[in-house]
């Protein structure tokens, strides 16, 4: 039996929001949505897998700044530079305290054997983006 991912779902404060920022930077696709009694937003993460924002007011209960050891997910990308590049332009920089919403972690040679670095979406969600294979 084979158990396959599907999606990953994250509350937000605001879905359209934070769509928009998956759909800038990303390059995610919105998805149609059944008309669930919780606002919410789908979008497409590439053959059969899906990133699902839904309401919740008070958003997530992070409170601190970008941490690689605290709960995220990871998007795997062909092109890193890219990404990176995509980020920088929107204002996320290295170069800031380290609770700072705009922080960038990357990692270039880390233990995993592969380029990453770390995020946070507007209600404060991790993310990687890695070159894994």
């Amino acid at each position: 039996m084979a158990v396959l991912l599907h999606h990953v779902s994250l509350v937000t404060s605001d879905p359209e929001k934070v769509a928009e920022f998956y759909q800038e930077i990303f390059g995610l696709v919105r998805l149609d949505r059944p008309p669930f009694k919780i606002e919410g937003v789908w979008l497409d993460c590439g053959p059969s897998l899906q990133l699902h924002l839904t309401k919740h007011l008070p958003g997530n209960f992070r409170t601190r700044g970008v941490d690689n050891n605290d709960v995220h997910f990871a998007f795997r990308t062909d092109d890193f530079e890219g990404i990176l590049q995509r980020l920088l332009s929107k204002g996320f920089r290295e170069d800031v305290p380290e609770d700072d919403p705009m922080r960038i972690l990357v990692n270039r040679s880390g233990m995993a054997g592969f380029l990453q670095l770390y995020v946070m979406d507007p209600d404060r969600n991790i993310i990687e983006v890695n070159t894994a294979t």
